[in-house]
């Protein structure tokens, strides 16, 4: 009964309100208040701040610098075999495998469309079809920059306005085709793999969604479906490198990767599996 009422009251609160009252404070520098709430935040969700670049929460000016705080880098060894992809972000495995035609697998009883979770362009969800998914959820504790799993060049970036329920395993099992309702980020690059889709979703109290090339995305929220489109061989395209950052959350949500059919198989992965930054993910698939 109680998960129940957590899952249906999602459906009458004021999300994107609520989201970005919750992002004005995140963003405030306040001082001592920001210092309290961050200790606050530590000890609730049991953060490991030896892993951060700067432990004390005192550096922090603001609760947004905290929650997107670089690690040290010997804390996420990077694996340098040349065929083999690696873990995006911290986070754990909710789902992973086969996009069967258009479908995408969710939880169990539900699953949802490829190209509406894409944007709704046929023509980019196209190459997708057919081929391997992951789904990666980051808990409030995780590191919350994004990385690539595999060097690529961007193509396209794909705004898509929608609703922001919680991205938590209980709502994944409880409210339909959830990550393909909720507001979030596309983008595709062109690897050595073929196309990759890098979904970065929103969530409840998600202040923002921010990639290294553009900045913040998200606030203020669209309107509309947007689509930017990159040049791939000029001096001002954008090009990273396997491991090296892509995105940020400023706050919780989650991550959905896509692959082409028969370019990759996945590592051990099982679902609820933890996932940290560098890890192997997937190899390339033999030609």
């Amino acid at each position: 009964m109680l998960d129940w009422f957590k899952v249906n009251l999602q459906y009458l609160l004021p999300k994107h309100l609520i989201s970005r009252l919750v992002g004005k404070l995140a963003a405030a520098e306040a001082g001592g208040l920001t210092t309290w709430l961050i200790k606050i935040f530590i000890k609730h969700f049991q953060v490991d701040m030896s892993e951060a670049v700067y432990p004390a929460p005192e550096h922090y000016k603001t609760f947004n610098e905290f929650f997107t705080r670089p690690l040290k880098p010997e804390v996420r060894p990077l694996c340098e075999e040349p065929n083999t992809l690696v873990q995006a972000v911290d986070g754990t495995v909710s789902q992973f495998g086969k996009i069967h035609d258009d479908r995408v697998f969710q939880a169990k009883g539900h699953d949802y469309s490829l190209t509406t979770l894409l944007g709704g362009k046929p023509e980019l969800a196209k190459p997708f079809k057919g081929g391997q998914f992951a789904t990666i959820y980051l808990a409030p504790k995780d590191y919350h920059r994004i990385h690539m799993p595999i060097e690529g060049t961007l193509t396209d970036m794909v705004y898509i306005p929608g609703d922001l329920f919680s991205v938590n395993p209980l709502t994944a099992e409880n409210v339909p085709g959830l990550f393909a309702r909720n507001e979030r980020v596309v983008a595709y690059f062109d690897t050595p793999v073929g196309r990759m889709a890098m979904v970065l979703v929103g969530a409840t109290i998600v202040a923002s969604i921010e990639t290294v090339w553009a900045g913040t995305v998200t606030p203020p929220a669209g309107q509309n479906v947007q689509h930017w489109q990159y040049e791939q061989d000029s001096e001002s395209a954008v090009k990273l490198a396997k491991g090296e950052e892509m995105g940020r959350f400023k706050l919780g949500s989650t991550i959905v990767v896509c692959f082409e059919q028969n370019q990759i198989e996945f590592a051990d992965l099982a679902a609820g599996q933890v996932t940290r930054l560098g890890q192997p993910f997937a190899t390339r698939t033999p030609k």
